[in-house]
């Protein structure tokens, strides 16, 4: 989990959610409600209940973001002295409340939705929290709980609209009309499997390449991430094979859930492009070069989650219409 590039809001709160990669941050629990719904019973998600899981995925992840900076103040005084806590625009305290605020609001909107959901958002914030409290000032390995905790995002959103009926009744779900309607017979189709792991793997080469970025501060604080231990050379090239891996498991998301070509163009098309980056970056194995694919990491995610969500609506309202006329 590493912070983002120099030029901020002016809004300190704002500034901590990291603004400039939030359409990735909010396209991906938008488009795993709507995939769920979907495949389910080929309808949306009621609109209500969408809202919240939109919402509280945001604030899960963004609570992340807020305690990971609250445990890289030392690093980032040397890498990053004008994020709030360095640069005292916020005390670790007032930081500390916020991430709570938003782990609150994220658990209350998990328990409304699906008592499974919030099995998940306690895992995903313990698994978190090895990373931020020990991981990073341990292992070179420490990026590897952050792809899982980030991974384990779209599966909890999942079961809000697809309940596994392990913790909660489907009848006493607020999805029970879809999933009675789409006759539900496993816990997790593997469309969500693969979008779990696809989210997993691409974070390791989102995250790493931010790591990358912020060797220096990292080496100087005497944490033995990825880049410190082996070098941005390394890292670059395993960045890239994280990237291939992801845009892979992306496709297999499109195969699995028997999407339309309008997703499969957006991901192929987006996935070239990152790949091209990665090679760009092997190619330039600079810290710089680490934190420009960082962001564009976030693009990429953008770009495939939005045509995911364009082609599960259209091909939603093209089923509703259809059945309108027959």
């Amino acid at each position: 989990m590493v912070s983002t590039a120099e030029s901020k809001p002016k809004n300190p709160y704002l500034e901590m959610l990291r603004p400039e990669i939030a359409d990735m941050d909010l396209a991906l629990p938008a488009a795993s409600a709507l995939l769920a719904s979907y495949l389910l019973a080929g309808a949306f998600p009621p609109l209500i209940p969408f809202i919240i899981a939109v919402i509280g995925g945001y604030a899960a992840i963004t609570s992340s973001y807020v305690f990971n900076d609250c445990c890289d103040i030392d690093i980032d005084e040397i890498n990053l002295p004008n994020r709030p806590l360095p640069s005292s625009k916020l005390s670790k305290n007032q930081a500390l409340s916020y991430a709570l605020v938003l782990a609150i609001i994220a658990s209350a909107t998990a328990l409304y939705l699906n008592p499974e959901s919030f099995v998940i958002l306690i895992i995903a914030i313990v698994v978190i929290s090895i990373y931020s409290f020990v991981a990073k000032r341990m292992t070179f390995l420490s990026f590897l709980p952050v792809g899982i905790a980030y991974g384990l995002v779209p599966i909890g959103i999942w079961l809000a609209f697809d309940p596994a009926g392990i913790l909660l009744n489907v009848q006493d779900s607020v999805m029970a009309e879809l999933v009675t309607e789409g006759q539900d017979t496993v816990i997790l189709p593997l469309a969500a499997i693969f979008l779990g792991i696809m989210i997993c793997v691409t974070d390791w080469g989102f995250t790493l390449s931010g790591v990358a970025r912020d060797v220096e501060g990292d080496r100087v604080r005497g944490a033995p991430t990825f880049p410190v231990t082996f070098g941005v050379p390394a890292t670059s090239k395993f960045v890239t094979v994280c990237w291939i891996l992801g845009v892979i498991a992306s496709l297999i998301i499109g195969l699995t859930a028997h999407l339309g070509p309008i997703f499969f163009a957006g991901a192929m098309l987006a996935g070239i492009w990152i790949l091209k980056q990665s090679f760009n970056f092997i190619k330039n194995p600079f810290p710089e070069r680490g934190g420009q694919l960082f962001l564009q990491g976030s693009r990429y995610r953008g770009v495939m989650f939005g045509s995911l969500i364009v082609d599960v609506v259209l091909s939603t309202v093209s089923t509703d219409y259809v059945s309108i006329l027959w």
